[in-house]
């Protein structure tokens, strides 16, 4: 590959008196002041199929932002078709020119189109304007450029090492034959408009199933991708049922794989599905997902107390703990406790939560009925649970917002369900150990969780770090030292985890993009043999 690569895009700061936070804040209130009609889009056209739901804000859910016209068993037909017959075209189109596309993508959502998904991504997934800066705008802008470097290294890096004599051997980098079903989660923008359009940079095709959650912010980013040039079929948009559209997909033969991020479960129901539909595909599906997390933080008795502070509060709090990476379960000494539990405690009641138009803020709300129901749940269990203790937070309102407070959890069982089970919201359990147990403790991260996301060590001495680093090898695909266990940025710290955390793609580096290329081997004969005896068979 090129050493020459982009740059990550810088982050806008949304300081008092900025540019960016005024274009930002007129454009918030001109999405609230309409409703707009969101359709499937097919081969390139809309269908308004009359059967919508409404698109409403999590943090004000009585305000509507969208009418959402689902799709329907036979749209759903039809997007998978539209993507079988637009591949040829897209293929011959060249890497470069499916390249220029895709960069004219990023540019223009660095330009023109930033504020519009900024915005809708506030107001549709309830993020305040730096949480939506560092996904919507920089992280898809990432995606789009440094996806584009790393397909166009593939065709030198991947060609082969020898040609004897008389013979020309090299790689066709070929993607799947069929189109790529990719289903995204409601938390990312940039996840959700990556999942199609990597598969789609190396010449697949795919159909776009959408978060029901965020509707509104995706099929914007499906009008950029559109008003930069994707041609018709290409990526197809069907909001609808998870369940119907992995029905319609799986059956047809032309089903070559799935790009996921979602829940474990969801995730592993696929999979068994796609082995059963195996006699009736044309080839083997590539199976690409990144599932569920109960991400960790460890901290050493010699560690950077303030620093740990900082990472829990961060890593735990911000989007509401809606990231698969956030910091859901500590493992603190009880030196380290005592000294910063007021300090944590007192840190984050200073937290202010309500309205993402209120820049202020440092959380909103979590992201529907349904979420909140789930978290609260798990608080509610805490409170009655003998072995725990809610030493902070623990209040939640859905009157206007569905509004969870940041909380955390102290228990004296480090196998109690919060410090094991996927919350997804902003609840942080502590586990408080002895000081002469780190090493124990390492063991029993590693073997709590059937996870292996995220997860960070906090500790000094790089005696200390070394030991961490090896026995926590296989609980984390991305790993920080002295860090939260968040914000992996594309082309830095390429995301992704095992065990039940997914298949480990590597999504932001050139790995996932390998995973929708299926190379072709070519030999050229240039001395065509004359003969078909060989010399060991002369007398």
């Amino acid at each position: 590959m090129s050493s020459e690569h982009p740059a990550n895009e810088p982050v806008l700061g949304y300081a008092p008196g900025s540019p960016e936070r005024e274009k930002l804040q007129t454009e918030l209130d001109n999405q609230m002041n309409s409703v707009i009609e969101i359709p499937c889009i097919i081969n390139g056209e809309e269908i308004f199929t009359g059967n919508t739901v409404t698109q409403v804000i999590p943090h004000n859910h009585g305000h509507v932002l969208a009418n959402v016209h689902l799709a329907g068993k036979a749209e759903m037909e039809a997007a998978c078709i539209a993507a079988v017959d637009a591949q040829e075209e897209w293929i011959n189109m060249g890497l470069e020119a499916r390249c220029a596309i895709f960069e004219r993508c990023a540019d223009m959502l660095s330009g023109e189109w930033r504020m519009k998904i900024n915005a809708a991504t506030m107001l549709n997934q309830s993020k305040t304007c730096f949480q939506a800066e560092i996904d919507s705008a920089c992280e898809l802008i990432d995606f789009w450029r440094f996806n584009s470097h790393y397909a166009r290294g593939f065709h030198d890096y991947l060609q082969p090492l020898v040609s004897p004599k008389g013979v020309k051997n090299t790689t066709e980098i070929r993607p799947l034959e069929g189109f790529v079903l990719a289903i995204t989660p409601f938390n990312f923008s940039s996840i959700a408009a990556n999942l199609p359009s990597a598969p789609a940079l190396v010449g697949c095709t795919a159909v776009w199933k959408p978060s029901r959650n965020s509707y509104y912010s995706n099929y914007l980013l499906m009008e950029l991708m559109m008003d930069a040039g994707l041609p018709p079929g290409v990526i197809n948009f069907v909001p609808g049922s998870g369940a119907e559209i992995t029905d319609v997909a799986l059956s047809n033969p032309d089903f070559a794989g799935v790009h996921f991020t979602g829940s474990t479960s969801v995730f592993q129901g696929l999979w068994q599905r796609i082995a059963e539909e195996l006699p009736n595909l044309n080839g083997y599906p590539r199976i690409v997902g990144e599932t569920g997390g109960k991400d960790f933080v460890v901290a050493h008795p010699n560690c950077d107390e303030n620093g740990l502070v900082v990472a829990l509060i961060r890593g735990a709090f911000e989007y509401q703990g809606q990231k698969c990476s956030a910091a859901s379960r500590a493992y603190i000494p009880n030196t380290v406790w005592d000294s910063i539990s007021e300090k944590l405690c007192s840190e984050i009641s200073k937290i202010k939560m309500g309205d993402a138009k209120d820049f202020t803020n440092f959380m909103t709300a979590v992201i529907d009925q349904k979420a909140f129901n789930k978290i609260k749940g798990y608080i509610d269990r805490a409170k009655d649970n003998p072995n725990s203790e809610i030493i902070i937070g623990g209040n939640c309102d859905d009157t206007n917002g569905w509004f969870i407070e940041p909380t955390i959890i102290l228990t004296s069982d480090p196998k109690s369900e919060t410090m094991v089970e996927e919350i997804f919201g902003p609840v942080l359990t502590i586990y408080v150990y002895e000081d002469d147990k780190f090493e124990d403790i390492l063991k029993l991260c590693d073997k709590s969780s059937p996870y292996a996301l995220t997860g960070s060590i906090f500790a000094n001495d790089e005696n200390d770090i070394d030991t961490a680093f090896n026995a926590l090898r296989f609980t984390a695909g991305n790993f920080y030292i002295n860090d939260k266990p968040t914000g992996a940025a594309v082309a830095q710290q390429p995301f992704g985890g095992a065990r039940a955390s997914g298949t480990n793609d590597k999504a932001g580096g050139p790995l996932n993009l390998l995973r929708w290329i299926s190379p072709r081997s070519v030999k050229r004969a240039l001395d065509i043999p004359q003969k078909w005896t060989y010399s060991f068979m002369d007398e």
